[in-house]
């Protein structure tokens, strides 16, 4: 069976509150509200800087049973070392507390900057060091640094499977020697909708979807119409039986991803005008 997660990147926003959040609502209690309203969350925290275990043990006691949080790489291995040398840096991501997640851990999404060209070494390097579950990770997370000494949580409530996904914002990824990579290792290309700004692209590269929604006319900012949100609901339910949407804007056409359901996460990232949440909300109905 495959599932559809629906939902927000990030829910510490200033504007939201009295509008999404009810009037009143103390700060502390925007995720616990948020995570009842929606399904999934994306952590975006996480991009900016190494979080501690506290927060996401945190995290992971606000939200209820069956709640999802993707997790945003950090930007330091993706724009500032540009998967250069970036061994210990990815050591120190696994340590911070993604295990504090425990069964509420989802995908993990590695967005790389604008001026980042596909430069086919370097991404396979990358694509190899990305573990493919708990097991792995943890492995990994014991080669942190030694700042990482006690601030890392280096323990496993169970062997899971970890998935992983990259959102491209360069046309240089165009190119089918990329979406074979990501294949032979089941990492997620992201369609991106970023009103034309960046490539937008449907590949399908693993045995799920992730989706972000970053507003279809003005970046961060457009809500989606209902039209715009009914030709949304049809595509992910293409995606989620495991066909592909007859119009598919592709990299590759060489072959036809195999037919299975396959879980779809969506995010909406037109947070700035405070449409984000109520078009999830939208998209949720008409799924």
């Amino acid at each position: 069976m495959s599932a559809v997660f629906v939902g927000i990147s990030g829910w510490r926003y200033p504007p939201w509150r009295g509008v999404f959040y009810p009037p009143g609502l103390p700060q502390r209690r925007e995720l616990e509200y948020a995570s009842r309203a929606l399904p999934t969350i994306e952590i975006n925290g996480t991009f900016y800087s190494l979080q501690t275990p506290q927060s996401f043990q945190h995290w992971y006691d606000e939200t209820p049973p069956g709640f999802i949080f993707s997790v945003k790489g950090a930007r330091y291995i993706t724009h500032i070392r540009r998967l250069r040398e970036i061994e210990a840096p990815l050591a120190n991501f696994f340590a911070s507390g993604l295990f504090n997640l425990r069964e509420k851990l989802g995908p993990i999404l590695w967005q790389f900057p604008p001026s980042f060209r596909f430069d086919p070494e370097t991404m396979k390097r990358f694509l190899e060091l990305l573990p493919q579950d708990t097991e792995q990770a943890l492995i990994l997370a014991r080669r942190r640094e030694r700042r990482m000494v006690g601030r890392a949580r280096l323990a496993i409530d169970a062997p899971r499977a970890l998935r992983h996904a990259v959102e491209i914002r360069h046309e240089s990824f165009i190119d089918e020697y990329f979406v074979q990579m990501l294949r032979a290792h089941n990492i997620a290309l992201v369609v991106a909708d970023t009103a034309g700004k960046w490539p937008y692209r449907e590949d399908v590269t693993a045995d799920f979807l992730y989706l972000r929604l970053h507003g279809d006319k003005e970046l961060y900012a457009s809500g989606y119409t209902d039209e715009a949100l009914t030709r949304w609901a049809a595509r992910i339910g293409a995606w989620r039986d495991g066909l592909q949407p007859e119009d598919a804007h592709l990299i590759s056409t060489r072959v036809t991803p195999h037919r299975q359901p396959r879980d779809v996460y969506c995010y909406f990232d037109n947070d700035i005008k405070v449409k984000a949440p109520f078009d999830a909300k939208s998209l949720i109905t008409k799924l």
